[in-house]
């Protein structure tokens, strides 16, 4: 799914399967062309009004939906998100760069001015804005999500408190409608804030906040309602809301089922789903060949990443550098582009995308593909290599790290890094665990040495944040420094671009350094739909509009 306006970290299950080898791609390099740059898009656009109303679309998700609310511990997983932001109110949309403009529907206005040093918005809310139990949609509803995500009060278990631990105040402003909201300093990624807005009479307690999205979104006020959800054949149906004051949906549901990776395809062949990634070879193969299919290509914000914990021997900067330096990121997004029309980038920023304005691949040494640096790191680390070179130890003790793999996904690319490490004695257990469990029970909480998914739309830098401060909520390695946090904190605040850029490119550097995590590859984003679907493929950075322009052609 691609999210619509969550303005959170989403999290996707890694369910990308790679060639078996890296020498042989199996396919000429020459005649695969190059990755559609981050911000294009394929979406096979329509007017509304040249669809037929009606129609249900049938989409495919990774795990059962436990945790609804995005603002809690477990609801940054992807899907989940997506789910939450069609139910409600969106106050922007992104074009295709990825720029914000305001949802008319929900947001008539917003302002930014300074009152001595702070930086003040002014939301104007639609004053036909109204929750699904009749209540209207105020300030009130930014002031309880501002309190309840702030980290004041630690009962509220959030996954994260960046820019509302920025303000220090969410006032009423000339009416109800209006919200005044002020900030200790400039803020440069204000429009990442209070996206989407929850209910305020629903999560202003740690119980509701907590628990009260647990399988079920409590109230509404976006274009989609919640209709059915149904754990026994694992799907969830949305509905339009028929008290919406807004562009209604043209489709009258969605239907999203759980299915493994390996079984998406063969659902989207079988008519069982309208969408299927082509993200692996032979995923790709059998839906670009399929009858009623059209393949929609894009550029999106989407990364795949090993996330490296710092427990037992990565406590030690040195190990996790040496797991760096051995792997191979062009081999690993070689074996990836076997197959696909065209190569996939590797990632050498933490930040931005290949392509995107602010991108430096500042991987340097610390990310480089090198056996003979990374044996050096774990020489000096105290590491001794056995006479063959395929085991290490110290004080008695075997160097070997726990990657864990969700049962859903493929072992391709777990295995490669695992071969890899090995040439440099590093053992590697790969650690299959339920797809439910996979982040509430092992990521979230860092029970892994090493673990990967993809972190998809971080559009607005300040999102990754509490991925890569000391202590942020989503830091789940734990792997940080002082410096980072610093530079992070003047990033923030700086409303100049182009200085911003400058900052969070230096905490770049610093993190491939500090050995956080290894960004792999931009996972291309290619999408198999049938060709009656418009407004719906590839999004790129654009929003899809909570689908109500989704619709099926005449």
């Amino acid at each position: 799914m691609r999210n619509s306006t969550v303005l959170t970290v989403a999290a996707v299950l890694l369910g990308t399967s790679l060639a078996a080898g890296c020498g042989d791609d199996g396919a000429t390099p020459g005649k695969q062309g190059e990755q559609p740059k981050t911000g294009s898009s394929d979406i096979n656009p329509k007017p509304r009004e040249s669809l037929r109303k009606g129609g249900t679309l049938r989409l495919s998700i990774q795990q059962w939906i436990t945790q609804y609310n995005v603002g809690q511990t477990d609801g940054t997983q992807g899907d989940g998100a997506s789910i939450l932001a069609l139910t409600q109110p969106a106050l922007w949309f992104l074009d295709d760069n990825g720029v914000p403009a305001a949802n008319p529907d929900v947001l008539a206005g917003a302002e930014v001015s300074k009152e001595g040093g702070a930086q003040v918005v002014t939301y104007r809310l639609n004053p036909k804005a109204t929750w699904s139990d009749s209540t209207p949609i105020t300030w009130q509803d930014f002031a309880t999500q501002w309190k309840t995500r702030n980290g004041t009060d630690e009962r509220f278990q959030v996954a994260s408190t960046t820019g509302y631990d920025a303000i220090t105040a969410v006032e009423r402003g000339a009416d109800d409608r209006t919200v005044k909201v002020t900030f200790k300093a400039p803020y440069a990624d204000w429009r990442s804030l209070f996206d989407p807005l929850l209910p305020g009479a629903a999560l202003d307690t740690p119980e509701e906040f907590n628990t009260g999205w647990i399988e079920k979104i409590p109230v509404w006020g976006g274009p989609w309602k919640l209709g059915t959800a149904d754990k026994t054949t694992q799907t969830i149906t949305v509905v339009p809301n028929e008290a919406y004051w807004g562009t209604k949906p043209l489709l009258d549901s969605v239907v999203f089922r759980a299915l493994d990776a390996a079984a998406i395809t063969d659902a989207y062949l079988n008519n069982e789903i309208d969408q299927a990634p082509g993200r692996e070879a032979d995923a790709y193969r059998r839906l670009a060949g399929a009858a009623d299919t059209a393949i929609r290509t894009g550029g999106r914000w989407d990364e795949t990443q090993l996330t490296v914990g710092r427990n037992g021997p990565l406590a030690d900067e040195r190990v996790r550098q040496a797991v760096a330096n051995a792997i191979d990121r062009t081999a690993l997004a070689a074996a990836q582009s076997a197959g696909l029309p065209f190569k996939v980038n590797t990632i050498g920023n933490h930040f931005f995308m290949p392509s995107q304005d602010g991108y430096r691949d500042n991987s340097g040494d610390t990310g480089r593909f090198d056996v003979a640096r990374a044996k050096q790191q774990l020489d000096q680390a105290g590491w001794a290599a056995s006479a063959d070179g395929r085991s290490r130890t110290k004080d008695g003790g075997t160097l070997k790290l726990v990657y864990v793999v969700n049962s859903r996904g493929s072992t391709d690319l777990p295995q490669l890094v695992q071969n890899m490490l090995a040439q440099v004695g590093i053992a590697v257990e790969l650690r299959k665990v339920p797809s439910n469990d996979f982040f509430s029970k092992y990521v979230n909480i860092g029970a892994f040495d090493l673990t990967s998914f993809r972190n998809v739309d971080n559009i607005f830098p300040s999102l990754l944040f509490p991925v890569y401060r000391s202590d942020g909520e989503q830091n789940y390695g734990k792997v940080g420094a002082p410096e980072i946090d610093k530079l992070l904190d003047q990033a923030g605040a700086e409303t100049d671009r182009g200085k911003a850029v400058d900052l969070l490119n230096q905490a770049d550097v610093l993190l491939w350094k500090a050995g956080h995590s290894v960004p792999l590859f931009q996972t291309p984003q290619i999408s198999a739909v049938r060709p009656g679907l418009a407004n719906f493929g590839a999004f790129g950075l654009r929003s899809d509009r909570q689908y109500v322009d989704v619709g099926w052609t005449r």
